[in-house]
């Protein structure tokens, strides 16, 4: 798309939008060569029982962060 201001080219915009389920699986998507808009129905009982079974933020190790965050907010 070319730029409002006209001072650019713009921005390419490379499509292949897509929607994935609590486990990673497709459940739509757009592809690269046509405007498209993407929906699914998300299934918010299946994504809170995936959570129950996979709770990867309970072993995170925010210990580790230190540095990373440090950088971010000098």
């Amino acid at each position: 798309d070319p730029a409002p201001s006209g001072q650019s080219d713009g921005i390419r915009f490379w499509g292949n939008s897509f929607i994935c389920g609590p486990q990673g699986e497709f459940l739509a998507r757009a592809d690269n060569h046509s405007e498209s808009i993407v929906s699914a129905t998300l299934d918010m009982d299946r994504s809170e029982s995936v959570r129950r079974i996979w709770p990867y933020l309970r072993d995170r190790r925010i210990d580790a962060y230190g540095d990373l965050t440090r950088r971010a907010r000098d």
